[in-house]
This record gives structure tokens, C-alpha cells and sequence, in this order.
């Protein structure tokens, strides 16, 4: 590849970090690669997986981050998309699709395929829009192995937690990622345990048991919500059980959520149970601080709220510790105050109204720990830096150290992984994290600036923990 292509590429993709989340750009524009650069047009080309969703979501985002670079006319395409047989999923054995079934027919991105009702599944669910924290981590991960290999990463997939964590988020996060991004295109059925009973009783009495079965037994993938439904229902059980050995037998992945875990469910036959426990068990917990505190930024800031400061968000994430459901809940509450009164959206008018509402709530005070993107933006205003040069690629002394410093305050201050803190400094890798980290140690040991600096920005973190 030329250098001038592959610069050109380089500045294109730090203008796409800036213009999506750090999880968007993950999950959907990693893997893109330059093909050419032809004048004002970049062509690039998308892996089969990500080649609708990145066309049908992203084209505005990747023109705009070319047009940044090569000038107004500046736009992507998309290379000439290779035969999709090629790229078809693999089974161990060697045949092609799940369980061996021959791909299905290409039909259009606007055509869903046979059983993806698009009422079914939510568009606003997806990887892209989860937050995710220490008590979330698993599930997520395993969640996005079976969304990219359906019925070959783990099946069944068994989620649980209590209510409002994120169960169903995932459980659509899974069906939309598999509905939009499967080649060849797969079908998926997504529903709860309550409408898989109701549907079945309905066959029964008057119906068509043989359309209900093939309802759920011809599908690439099922997704059942809150299975715990299906509890003391022996017909119910027995026609369940039937349709999941169906579908697996046939190559199709399960996926299930619950508020308990396989062996908390009692009143649920011993042969479910062990279907259900025969694959990947993962479970959720309610959010801890951190993430409590993410989800209420990220709400603000979707939903266009001015708050006084973090104060407010803090107090309504020590009140509301159970689930993000309820967070969210109170948050809106504390708005609708604020509109109805004039008030400024302040840790005093937080405690206000939600004490009023919950006034049995333990109120968490744990300290909260410092997010990645609080440690650059103190090392930036240290350093009179701008982020951009912070994640840019420079490697000058004057941008190079404080990037490092960065990183190995990341890696003391937070729990985030070294992948997830070389994500969040401009898609570097683990062992970038790593030489910055021995580097800011080796520094400090000799140089009074540099240990002066760590110095200032830890009791800069501090403070806002102490706060």
C-alpha cells in the first residue's frame, strides 16, 4: 500500500474515533480496510458481518471523516462486495451454515429474513448503545461471540440477573446484530417465555400446532426472554423442550435469559434444566458507581439535559443502586422537577425529590473511580493540550509523555483492561498500555517534573472521589 494511502486512511480514521463512541467504532468500524484512494474517493472494504450495518448506518459518518481530510468532495465507498458463499459461517465439520444447512437464498438488505419480524426485535437495543462495567463484562463479551458465530461460539447461551440490568438489551442486541450483519442472512425469532405459552395454548385450542411448531423450529436462531415463565407449565415445558433439542439438533443457536440462574429454577423440569445448563451460563449484576454514573452522563447528553454539575448525577447514583431501569427512572424524575419549578438541576434538588420517592434506599457511598476520559481531560488541561493530540498519532515529547502518563494513571485509577484502555487512547494496543506504563515508572524514579506531575493529576482524581 502507498505511504500517502495509507496516511490518508490513518487521519481518516482518527476523524471516525472522534465522530462515534469508542464501542461504535469496535464494533463496527475497526475492521474496515483501505482498498485505494482515487482523488476525493477512499474505497475501502467492510467484512461480510459488518457490510450492511456500516452501508446502511455509517455512510453519512465515513463521508463526513472524508471530507475532513481530502476536502468537500470527499467521500468512501464500498469495495465490490465478494461472493458471500465464500464468507459463509463454517461448522467444525465442513458444511456450510448452521448445522449444515445450505445457505439461504441472497435477498435484499431491506427484505428480512423468513421469521425476522421487525417488530420483534428493538432497533434501539444494540452493542453499540450497552454500557458496560465490571458487573456486565461477561455477559456483553459472551453475548457478541454468539451474535458474530451463531450456534458455534456457545449454545445455548444462558443470561441472568435480576430485573433492569440489561438482560433484554442484550438478548436484541444479539437478534439485530445477527439479523442485520449474517451472511448469508440467518432468521431469528425473538419473544418472551409469557408469548411462547400464550402461543402454544392458542395451537392447542383451535389453532394450528403444526404452523406454531414450524414457527419456532425452521429458525437460525431463538431468542426467549425471562424463561422463568415457563415454570410449573408442564404442556408448556414439554413443547419447549421439543423445539429447543429441534433446533439445536438442526444447527440453530439458543439464547435465554432468566432472573435466576438454570439450578435456581425449582419448579422447572430437571431436562430443561440441564439444556439450559448445557451451555454458557453468564449472569449480569446490578451496576456498581461507575457504570451507574456512565448511564446517567450518557442520558444526558442523548437527551440534551443541562445539569449544574456531576453533583446531581452523583446523588442519584448513591440513592439508585438496584438496576438501570430504576436509575434512569429517577433521573427523569429529578428533570421533571427541574422543568415544572425552574430549579437548577443540583445534588440538593436530586436529594430533594428522590428522597421523598425512595426514602428506604441505602445510599452507596463507595468513592467514585475517575473514567478513562476524566484522566485525559485532567491531563490535557495540565499539559495545555487538545484530546485530539492526545490520541493523535504525534509522537513528540511534547504530546508522547503526557500520553503515557495518561495510560499508566488509566491503569492505577481505573479497572479498565489494558485492551480497553488502549481502545480509548486512539485504538492502541495492550502492549502500547504496557511500555507507557514501565515508561512513566522509569520516569518518575529520575525526574522531580514527572513526579510532580503524577503527583498533581492523582490528587486531582482523588479530589473527585473525595468530593
Amino acid at each position: 500500500m502507498p505511504d500517502e494511502t495509507a496516511q490518508i486512511w490513518t487521519r481518516i480514521q482518527d476523524e471516525l474515533r472522534r465522530a462515534v463512541t469508542d464501542m461504535t467504532y469496535d464494533l463496527w468500524l475497526s475492521e474496515l480496510r483501505v482498498v485505494s484512494v482515487q482523488a476525493d474517493v477512499v474505497t475501502v472494504d467492510a467484512p461480510g458481518h459488518v457490510r450492511t450495518w456500516v452501508a446502511d448506518r455509517f455512510r453519512d459518518v465515513l463521508d463526513a471523516a472524508a471530507a475532513s481530510v481530502l476536502g468537500p468532495g470527499g467521500r468512501v465507498e464500498l469495495a465490490v462486495e465478494e461472493d458471500k458463499a465464500a464468507a459463509a459461517p463454517r461448522r467444525r465439520d465442513g458444511r456450510s451454515g448452521p448445522g449444515g444447512r445450505e445457505p439461504a437464498p441472497a435477498r435484499s438488505a431491506a427484505t428480512p429474513p423468513p421469521g425476522a419480524e421487525r417488530d420483534e426485535l428493538n432497533p434501539k437495543f444494540g452493542f453499540e448503545h450497552f454500557i458496560l462495567g465490571d458487573g456486565n463484562r461477561f455477559a456483553h463479551a459472551a453475548a457478541l461471540a454468539v451474535a458474530e458465530m451463531p450456534a458455534q461460539a456457545y449454545n445455548p447461551l444462558f443470561i441472568y440477573g435480576p430485573p433492569g440490568v440489561g438482560k433484554t438489551h442484550l438478548l436484541h442486541s444479539i437478534g439485530n446484530y445477527v439479523r442485520l450483519c449474517s451472511a448469508p442472512p440467518l432468521s431469528v425469532r425473538c419473544t418472551t417465555a409469557e408469548a411462547f405459552t400464550n402461543a402454544f395454548l392458542a395451537a392447542l385450542h383451535g389453532g394450528n400446532v403444526d404452523a406454531f411448531k414450524a414457527r419456532y423450529r425452521t429458525i437460525d436462531v431463538l431468542l426467549i426472554d425471562d424463561v422463568q415463565f415457563l415454570e410449573s407449565k408442564a404442556k408448556t415445558e414439554e413443547e419447549f423442550f421439543h423445539t429447543f433439542n429441534a433446533l439445536t439438533d438442526a444447527g440453530g443457536q439458543v439464547v435465554l435469559t432468566s432472573d435466576r440462574q438454570p439450578r435456581d429454577l425449582a419448579a422447572l423440569e430437571d431436562r430443561l434444566r440441564e439444556r439450559f445448563e448445557s451451555g454458557l451460563v453468564a449472569d449480569i449484576k446490578p451496576p456498581d458507581m461507575a457504570t451507574r454514573m456512565t448511564v446517567l452522563r450518557k442520558r444526558i447528553q442523548h437527551d440534551g439535559v443541562t445539569v449544574a454539575d456531576d453533583g446531581a448525577l452523583e446523588a442519584i447514583a448513591r440513592r439508585i443502586t438496584t438496576n438501570v431501569r430504576a436509575l434512569e427512572g429517577a433521573l427523569i424524575r429529578v428533570v421533571a422537577y427541574h422543568s415544572l419549578t425552574g430549579r437548577p438541576i443540583t445534588a440538593e434538588l436530586a436529594d430533594e425529590v428522590l428522597t421523598g420517592l425512595y426514602p428506604d434506599a441505602q445510599v452507596d457511598r463507595s468513592p467514585v473511580r475517575p473514567t478513562v476520559e476524566r484522566i485525559q481531560d485532567e491531563t490535557c488541561k495540565l499539559f495545555g493540550l487538545t484530546r485530539e493530540e492526545l490520541l493523535s498519532d504525534v509522537r513528540t515529547a511534547r504530546v508522547a509523555w503526557p500520553r503515557q502518563l495518561a495510560m499508566y494513571l488509566a491503569r492505577e485509577h481505573t479497572d479498565a483492561s489494558l485492551p480497553a484502555i488502549g481502545s480509548a487512547f486512539g485504538g492502541r494496543n495492550h502492549t502500547t498500555v504496557m511500555h507507557a506504563c514501565k515508561r512513566a515508572v522509569e520516569r518518575q524514579a529520575g525526574d522531580p517534573e514527572a513526579r510532580e506531575a503524577i503527583r498533581t493529576l492523582s490528587e486531582r482524581l482523588r479530589a473527585d472521589r473525595d468530593d
